[in-house]
């Protein structure tokens, strides 16, 4: 299918559908057409009037509750309140290129935000989850190196753009070991990645990036932008699959599936992440030192 769009989604009335960072950008367009297609769509976000604006503005069976994504506590008790099936959830909850921060679990808020707190995540809601995980990654991941001894950037000199580009790539890693360990038990779980190509949004306002937004015909909007997270999200893939705008590059256009970089399908440095990204997020005062 050449073109895939928002009206070929299928119905999903019945089905429940978690996103995260869905106040604005794509996070919103997805919660919007996930709700217009008939899901009930939470949108765990961590401030709440702005979801309750959101909300407001959607037309479908849409709740709020809180989630700081990039705080363990918060996901944690996130997963502790939901005691009900999830057919999908979608980790879309992200920043990029910001100076450095630290959470209170001592992680940077780049990795915290978009990596380390989408994995802490979707393991505390794995045991509820029946149809898949949609992990939003980037093209940027291609240009990173996995530091499986330092997730945190606790022993290195940050870089923001450094830091964004290795939590895609960290991202992209998590649905490769998932993925494994699902099959590996039999599970009818899929773990898939979405990435939006260059989307113009806000989440580039503040960077140095954002000059290429001001070149708005070679980019894709939110609109756009977010087809690839619903096609991730509602169609027959295999697990693992990799889903990005079909243009060259991969920058604009409909949804397709694609390939991630070489990195990002070497098997051994998943399991490796994985188990750093578990190590940190059990105790993550002691985990890098």
């Amino acid at each position: 299918m050449s073109k895939w769009t928002t009206a070929d989604m299928p119905d999903m009335t019945g089905r429940t559908v978690v996103i995260t960072g869905a106040t604005s950008g794509i996070g919103a367009v997805a919660a919007r057409e996930f709700a217009r297609a008939g899901a009930h769509t939470v949108l765990a976000v961590r401030d709440l009037d702005k979801g309750a604006a959101v909300a407001a503005q959607i037309d479908g069976d849409v709740a709020v509750e809180h989630l700081d994504v990039s705080e363990l506590a918060s996901t944690r008790a996130f997963g502790e309140r939901w005691n009900r099936p999830l057919d999908i959830l979608v980790n879309n909850a992200g920043v990029m290129d910001i100076p450095l921060q630290r959470t209170a679990d001592g992680i940077d808020l780049q990795t915290a935000t978009n990596a380390i707190g989408p994995f802490a995540l979707t393991n505390a809601l794995l045991p509820r989850i029946t149809d898949r995980v949609v992990w939003v990654t980037s093209q940027l991941h291609r240009m990173a190196k996995a530091h499986p001894d330092d997730l945190g950037w606790r022993r290195r000199a940050y870089q923001p753009m450094a830091a964004y580009q290795e939590s895609k790539l960290d991202v992209v890693l998590f649905s490769l070991e998932l993925q494994r360990r699902l099959a590996s038990v039999g599970s009818p779980v899929r773990s898939v990645l979405a990435h939006p190509g260059i989307a113009r949004t806000a989440l580039a306002a503040h960077s140095s990036s954002n000059a290429i937004n001001r070149i708005p015909l070679l980019l894709n909007d939110a609109e756009r932008g977010a087809l690839s997270t619903l096609f991730a999200a509602t169609q027959d893939l295999p697990g693992n699959a990799y889903v990005g705008p079909r243009g060259p590059g991969s920058i604009k256009g409909h949804p397709k599936i694609r390939k991630p970089g070489a990195v990002a399908r070497d098997a051994d440095l998943a399991r490796r992440v994985w188990n750093a990204a578990e190590r940190l997020t059990a105790h993550p005062a002691t985990a890098q030192g």
